[in-house]
């Protein structure tokens, strides 16, 4: 069935760890009919974690996509994981998704990553729902969550269903919008209607009254009758607060219990009347001169697409999930990939129930679908038609925050782990690979230690890869304090012509993070302008290795201004070593000093751990800058801390807060290292100078 614009709902379910996520799943696909009965996550039979690995450690390592019809809307729905490791899945997940339904604990209630996971929705302006799951766990209390979700978000959240009863005693789900109670079904069926107890109907008239003034301030119309009535119907209350959500001003709130199956229909129909379509949303498009411009998702623009998602299915080949944003991509279509002009054809189109992937022949505008066997395809891409040329921006994923050196313990399989290293970035924008030249050390770099663990047991299960890892060497680099002049003759006679080369330099320390500047001052042709090329190259060889420790330079300013040649002897590759001798003559005169590269750093911990974790930072030579309460006894601790101390800080910090911490880092400046610490670095470095 064909589906439009308009009749598509993709939602991202999103949360923190252990929050029944995926459980919360199986009951929406059951409840679709897109499976005959949901599965436990222990018996490794989930729709979404169907992985090896995830059916091994019994947790969600990627984002599933499934989908079910329900009144008429196609139902997008997208499992993320809940680890911090895996947050690039979640944020993909986010942009493809029109909203987002974050799952609550009834008795955790706000978590770490519910507060890092909301701030990301913020970031994108996404609407929003909450599903406070477990509802028939010990200690579960509903208006204690309610009230810890209203104390630490700036937006209104209103119930739209509320729970009968609590931990054992909980029983079903009332809907406040029309006022019916929904109950369990027998032997995990469908939930079943019923009357609301009598007991329960104080709260109810509570909550319907703070849902409909919440309504009301969804639209200027609303807010006049409700001033005049205080009162709205139940169609009025549906506009309100579908206007509020789409808005992102209103947060709706939902209840229930995903192992016992309530909870689900009432939330399913909030969606299909309520939710935002992808109809007018749009996103950001750049042109071939890199100007940015919205692009409005419709269905009467050419043919474009996110490819949103990439993985490799050892049957299936390479699987490319994309989102259609303009037109519609049909079976055997013509398209091209934006970022090297390929021309591809369609082949077989998939809808998803987690792998089992559904014949269809159409994608519409909005809809999410999966392309396989695009060999060329990558994350991130754009697909368009070979008409037109439309790239939308890349999705900014967070940096990685652990990196490991990483070689295979037998040669022959060197080539083999780096071919499958290379493939996973391609499925991966948060892992790296690359070649440090300067430590000759192949480096893996992701979001944490069970991001990096999970794909290199992935590789060497698959692959009968033996592994050998170790922390990388740190990038340091060498610059200067002083300024100085210097003249450096090249002089060498063989037999034949010689090679005569002389500069006069004068060389200076520029600002942290202006790397090199060089100028050519030489007046009167004492060297001819045919040889400056050679010059600047020696010079750019000479910064390769400092004179410290053989690390790069970097902030010097060079100026060439006299020198001397000769009409037989001299050559460009003359002039080149006298330049290169000239610079490491100048460096040894200027103060050289190493320099360490200093990660701005970002922790979230709770509170119980805020001395620990500040003593910790202060013994790795971290300086804080700042600390800020984000409600609920959760703490964001920022801080500047040289990377050198950072190698194993993801295993420290889990280590010191029980693994509920979680951090992100990115390069923030290079600072001087002196002392017993630039000692140790000089004599690890073994460096020895060579002799031109």
């Amino acid at each position: 069935m064909a589906y439009t614009t308009d009749q598509i709902r993709n939602i991202a379910v999103a949360g923190h760890g252990s929050t029944g996520k995926t459980s919360f799943v199986e009951q929406l696909l059951f409840a679709g009919k897109a499976i005959d009965a949901p599965a436990s996550v222990e018996s490794g039979k989930t729709v979404s974690d169907y992985t090896p690995e995830e059916i091994e450690t019994g947790i969600s390592l990627h984002t599933s996509l499934s989908h079910i019809i329900w009144q008429e809307c196609k139902v997008n729905i997208l499992d993320t994981p809940g680890a911090s490791d895996f947050v690039g899945e979640v944020v993909t997940a986010f942009r493809a998704a029109e909203s987002a339904v974050m799952m609550v604990g009834a008795r955790a209630g706000v978590q770490i990553e519910t507060l890092k996971l909301w701030r990301r929705l913020d970031n994108r302006n996404k609407p929003r729902m909450v599903f406070i799951n477990k509802m028939d766990e010990d200690r579960a209390n509903y208006e204690n969550v309610l009230a810890d979700l209203q104390e630490k978000f700036d937006i209104t959240l209103v119930p739209v269903a509320i729970p009968l009863g609590a931990e054992g005693s909980f029983s079903g789900v009332v809907d406040l919008v029309n006022q019916e109670a929904w109950f369990p079904g027998e032997n995990d069926g469908p939930e079943k209607p019923g009357q609301i107890p009598q007991d329960a109907t104080d709260s109810v008239a509570r909550y319907r009254a703070q849902l409909i003034e919440a309504a009301a301030e969804g639209d200027d119309e609303l807010t006049m009758k409700y001033l005049e009535e205080e009162n709205l119907t139940e169609e009025e209350i549906r506009r309100g607060i579908s206007e509020g959500l789409r808005a992102n001003k209103v947060v709706p709130v939902f209840c229930g219990s995903a192992l016992k199956n309530s909870g689900i229909k009432i939330f399913l129909d909030f969606l299909s009347w309520a939710a935002p379509s992808p109809a007018g949303v749009t996103e950001i498009a750049v042109d071939k001169e890199g100007n940015e411009s919205p692009y409005t998702i419709s269905p009467d623009e050419s043919f474009a697409a996110m490819n949103f998602k990439t993985t490799l299915d050892q049957f299936s080949g390479k699987l490319s999930f994309v989102k259609v944003m303009g037109g519609s991509l049909t079976t055997g279509a013509d398209f091209v990939i934006d970022r090297d002009g390929k021309k591809m054809k369609a082949g077989k189109l998939h809808s998803a129930v987690g792998k089992k992937l559904i014949e269809t022949s159409e994608i519409c505008a909005g809809d999410l679908g999966v392309l396989t066997k695009i060999a060329d395809a990558h994350t991130n891409d754009t697909f368009h038609a070979p008409d037109v040329f439309i790239h939308f921006r890349p999705l900014a994923l967070p940096q990685p925050v652990y990196a490991l050196a990483i070689s295979a313990n037998s040669k022959k399989d060197e080539d083999k782990l780096n071919e499958h290293l290379v493939r996973t970035t391609e499925e991966d924008k948060t892992f790296t690979v690359t070649f440090n030249p300067e430590t000759h050390e192949t480096v893996i770099a992701g979001m944490g230690e069970l991001h990096i663990t999970t794909i290199l047991d992935r590789i060497k299960k698959n692959q009968k890869i033996e592994i050998e890892t170790r922390p990388p060497r740190v990038a340091y680099r060498e610059t200067i304090t002083k300024s100085t002049e210097v003249s450096y003759r090249h002089k060498k006679q063989s037999g034949g012509h010689g090679q005569f080369g002389e500069v006069h330099i004068r060389v200076r320390p520029l600002e942290r993070g202006e790397e090199y500047h060089f100028a050519n001052e030489i007046k009167g042709g004492s060297v001819s302008k045919g040889y400056v090329p050679g010059i600047e190259k020696g010079l750019h060889e000479a910064m390769e290795h400092g004179v410290l420790a053989g690390y790069p330079v970097k902030d010097v300013g060079i100026v060439l201004f006299d020198g001397k040649e000769h009409p037989v002897d001299s050559s460009e590759m003359a002039f080149k070593i006298a330049a290169r001798g000239a610079l490491k003559e100048a460096m040894k005169k200027c103060g050289p000093v190493l320099l360490e590269p200093v990660m701005k750093l970002s922790v979230f911990i709770e509170e119980q751990y805020l001395g620990d974790v500040l003593s910790d930072m202060s013994s790795k030579r971290g300086r804080v800058l700042g600390q800020d309460q984000l409600g609920g006894g959760i703490i964001e601790i920022d801080a500047l801390v040289p990377q050198a101390e950072l190698l194993r800080y993801a295993i420290d910090l889990r280590s010191i807060t029980a693994g509920t911490g979680s951090f992100e880092m990115e390069l923030d400046h290079y600072d001087p290292v002196s002392g017993k610490i630039a000692d140790e670095i000089v004599a690890n470095s073994q460096y020895e100078e060579r002799e031109d």
